[in-house]
């Protein structure tokens, strides 16, 4: 009965391990940016221009369909992202080579954003920003 008990103990102790997710769908995504909403967007001043960085969302661009945002109430637009690399072990990793993160604006003249992200399975969240809240240093 003992050896039972010691091999029930040790073979539940080793469980089968958690497969790995790469964070390509919706639903491995949302939760994430649902937590993490308020860094969806900075802008930043840097060489006489503001930039607006869109570099968390691309951290989770696979699970999205699509990242539409307007600045102080003007039209919506689409910024377009790098694609997700799924062929490859990391495929939100970010290249930088062709698309940069961020757009630029003349300075100090971003006083607001809304951000439309579409998720892969088609739904919607939307947040809008002041500057103050998404500024940084």
């Amino acid at each position: 009965m003992r050896k039972f008990l010691a091999l029930t103990v040790l073979c539940v102790g080793f469980a089968a391990p958690v497969a790995a997710q790469n964070f390509t769908t919706a639903s491995e995504v949302r939760p994430i940016l649902n937590a993490t909403q308020a860094n969806w967007v900075a802008v930043r001043e840097y060489d006489g221009q503001d930039l607006l960085y869109f570099t968390h969302l691309l951290a989770w661009r696979c699970g999205l369909e699509a990242i539409h945002f307007s600045v102080n109430g003007g039209d919506e637009q689409q910024f377009e992202a790098e694609p997700c690399y799924e062929d490859e072990p990391t495929p939100n990793a970010l290249k930088v080579t062709d698309i940069l993160p961020y757009l630029r604006f003349d300075l100090q003249s971003v006083e607001t954003v809304e951000v439309r992200i579409v998720y892969d399975d088609g739904a919607e969240t939307i947040a809008k920003f002041d500057r103050a809240q998404i500024q940084i240093p």
